[in-house]
């Protein structure tokens, strides 16, 4: 079953002929439940484009885009509104965590935007934060914990209303490498469970090497598919040769660590 499917989408900046940036030319994309895809690209392939269109933040200027069922450019306003907020669930590269609100005030955001009962909410921000080793912290602010405990607090808060689908952009790029590793370990186990359906945006090898598929864009394209069939070890490996023949054909997509 299709979580997300995505057929040629296309956006264009700009109105005058001669200055128009096509940021994407017709990128074709499905996820079924339960996946965890990585996409790749350098600075300026569409990675940010296509994201900002999927998480409904942005619309295409061609093609269709169905989340869970959901035509999403068919929706503005109050509807949008309420798709992202019940639909998507959304992890950063700085976290977007309220300093004024203690992390399980943070976590409960979704389900207190949705109006849901108290009781519920207490019941599934501690079933949530204790599933992360966050139950000792709930009490605690963003500022008084470190950037692995504020980003583990981003995935509570980014699955526990149980959305269609969650973004992750750049998670681990403001997290050493510990950190870096328990974050993608638990996207691992999410996506292990099949309860959650993960797209991840990275430069990174070593955090797309746990994803079960990686796209890489180039231009506002699809350039090339690579599916993991065997070990993380191994699928790094094969990462790590599609960019070194990338680049080569002058891609330029360079590893970085988290």
């Amino acid at each position: 079953m299709a979580v997300l499917t995505a057929n040629g989408l296309v956006k264009i900046y700009g109105s005058e002929p001669g200055a128009l940036v096509h940021a994407l030319n017709g990128i074709d994309l499905a996820i079924e439940l339960g996946e965890f895809v990585a996409i790749m690209g350098p600075s300026g392939s569409g990675k940010t484009t296509l994201l900002n269109i999927l998480a409904g933040l942005d619309k295409p200027s061609g093609g269709q885009l169905v989340i869970d069922g959901e035509p999403v450019q068919a929706l503005s306003g109050d509807a949008l509104a309420l798709f992202r907020r019940r639909k998507l669930g959304f992890v950063f590269q700085d976290f977007n965590l309220l300093d004024t609100l203690t992390l399980a005030e943070n976590v409960a955001l979704p389900l207190a935007l949705d109006r849901r009962p108290a009781r519920e909410v207490r019941k599934l921000v501690e079933g949530v934060m204790a599933r992360f080793g966050l139950e000792e912290s709930q009490g605690r602010y963003p500022y008084e914990v470190s950037g692995g405990q504020q980003q583990r607090t981003a995935v509570a808060r980014a699955i526990v209303h149980q959305p269609a689908l969650v973004l992750a952009d750049e998670p681990t790029g403001n997290l050493d490498s510990a950190s870096a590793r328990t974050l993608l370990e638990t996207f691992a186990t999410l996506h292990a469970e099949g309860s959650t359906t993960i797209l991840m945006v990275t430069h990174d090898p070593i955090a797309a090497s746990y994803s079960d598929r990686i796209v890489f864009i180039q231009d506002g394209k699809v350039y090339s598919r690579l599916e993991r069939e065997g070990t993380r070890e191994a699928f790094f490996q094969e990462i790590l040769h599609t960019l070194s023949i990338l680049e080569v054909s002058g891609v330029d997509i360079r590893p970085t660590r988290p």
